[in-house]
């Protein structure tokens, strides 16, 4: 509970910080709606065009994907620069995290914090409408509702266990953008659209190496298609139990590791 406590503190001034530029805020609000509203935009008019693709509806993407927007925009705003590991190990500015009287990688999450509200308001009206599409076919009931939030908790989970551990790379790697690019960025791209439309290559990667897939794709398969059984909300579960804890138990041997730049 103290270390909670703490962490919410942090994260409050953090977030004040960052609302002294106020229109800073607001524009890169309305630049990431700007360019959310068209990646998705491009993919409803395919569909739409087509009607389904290998069997998935229009709305049933919109819910893959307002999950995994949801969920990516829940970690990133509460372990922000988890991501960014990699300019505090050039610049050496962990050093000065590692000598405060807080655990470091408590430090990190609540440094330069911001409330995705973009990401996650496009989420939600996603969501909304996938949801009240999906109930007036009568393919799902209401307890799709408590259903996907815990998805959505899972989920972050999941990111969050995914970027931690590419950051712990980062303790022998030092430069792991690249590394970035693909477990984080184009890995959650990916998994915004059924695993299914993916080569059985892909899908493994996505299922086994980088667990992106148990996000939103897995689960959904219950939760909208009611396939597999509640095996599937359990596996996704346990997924995200053991992800966190293999992220945080790899996180502690990297920083046993480290070695200041010097700066």
């Amino acid at each position: 509970m103290i270390s909670v406590k703490l962490y919410m503190l942090l994260i409050k001034a953090s977030l004040r910080s960052r609302m002294q530029y106020k229109f800073n805020f607001f524009f890169s609000t309305a630049m990431a709606s700007c360019v959310h509203i068209c990646e998705f935009l491009m993919v409803a008019l395919v569909m739409m065009r087509f009607g389904n693709i290998k069997g998935w509806t229009l709305y049933e993407v919109c819910y893959l994907y307002g999950v995994m927007m949801i969920s990516r925009a829940i970690y990133r705003t509460l372990a922000s620069d988890v991501h960014h590991l990699e300019k505090y190990l050039v610049s050496g500015d962990l050093d000065a995290l590692l000598i405060r009287p807080v655990p470091v990688l408590l430090a990190l999450m609540t440094q330069n914090s911001q409330v995705l509200i973009a990401e996650i308001g496009q989420g939600l009206i996603l969501l909304y409408i996938a949801i009240q599409a999906l109930l007036a076919s009568g393919q799902i009931g209401w307890l799709v509702i408590p259903l996907t939030g815990l998805m959505i908790i899972s989920g972050a989970i999941i990111l969050f266990a995914i970027g931690l551990a590419t950051a712990a790379a980062g303790f022998w790697l030092t430069r792991i953008e690249s590394l970035q690019n693909m477990t984080e960025d184009a890995s959650q791209t990916a998994a915004r659209y059924p695993l299914s439309l993916y080569p059985k290559w892909l899908q493994g990667a996505l299922l086994l190496v980088v667990p992106v897939g148990f996000v939103n794709y897995i689960p959904t398969l219950y939760v909208l298609r009611h396939q597999g059984g509640i095996g599937m909300l359990l596996g996704t579960a346990a997924v995200a139990a053991v992800s966190l804890w293999l992220a945080i138990r790899f996180w502690k041997l990297g920083l046993s590791r480290y070695q200041s730049t010097g700066s």
